[in-house]
């Protein structure tokens, strides 16, 4: 695929490797510009795997990854995020040591200064939370807030693909509905493409135009969010215990 086309990220075949443990068995994702696209899967299914592998760390085994008509698969971590991919990883590895502000100075690091008040005009409408605490150290933020900061610095560095990793992880439900709210109101209004991976299987799957399911580092399942909450084999592995 050319960067013309339609798709933005495309996975083909990629193995990945810790050791002598295959972790990615041969994965084919699809991701289209302006989408939505969620992979769902138990704890330990190769979820953040893949996502890492995307971001070269590690890297592909076999396969390829394309994103925007480029062959990312062997290049380095850092050159990868030149090239506008924006993670916020599981855990939310955010700086703790560092304030609010510091943190989505270095998000905002590796693009044009003159977008910064922009951009960070666009983070508080988004998160009016991180305006009121904007010099307060990211250690000592609430872990709903801190997953605020991690998006919100992965958006300083204006991305165009925006890697999500388990954005609802321990988090209260009204503060999930907060962040899931937030995407698809970046989705809608910017048109930015998210590519996310969640446990939270009944939130990602109404949220996202087209999902995934992995299995044991296989993809097993796939279609439109709507068909995969309707599949019975969907319902009855990640939505029993009391969704609606």
């Amino acid at each position: 695929m050319t960067g013309t086309g339609e798709t933005l990220l495309s996975v083909r075949g990629v193995e990945t490797y810790y050791g002598k443990i295959v972790a990615l068995r041969g994965v084919d994702v699809d991701v289209h510009r302006g989408e939505i696209v969620t992979m769902i899967g138990a704890n330990g299914a190769g979820k953040s795997t893949l996502m890492m592998t995307i971001c070269g760390n590690p890297q592909a085994r076999t396969g390829q990854i394309v994103y925007d008509g480029r062959d990312i698969t062997a290049m380095p971590t850092h050159e990868i995020m030149h090239l506008g991919i924006a993670q916020s990883p599981e855990g939310r590895r955010i700086f703790p040591r560092m304030t609010v502000m510091e943190n989505l100075q270095m998000g905002a690091a590796l693009v044009d200064p003159k977008h910064f008040e922009d951009d960070l005009k666009k983070v508080f409408e988004l998160f009016p939370r991180l305006k009121e605490r904007i010099g307060q150290r990211g250690g000592t933020l609430s872990g709903g807030e801190q997953q605020m900061l991690a998006i919100g610095r992965a958006l300083m560095s204006r991305p165009k693909l925006l890697l999500l990793d388990e954005p609802s992880l321990g988090l209260a439900p009204l503060i999930v509905k907060q962040i899931f709210d937030a995407i698809r109101e970046l989705n809608k209004n910017e048109g930015l493409t998210v590519f996310l991976v969640e446990q939270n299987a009944f939130h990602a799957l109404r949220l996202a135009h087209r999902g995934y399911v992995m299995v044991n580092g296989n993809i097993t399942m796939s279609g439109t969010g709507a068909e995969l909450l309707k599949r019975e084999e969907v319902r009855a592995a990640y939505l029993e215990g009391g969704r609606h």
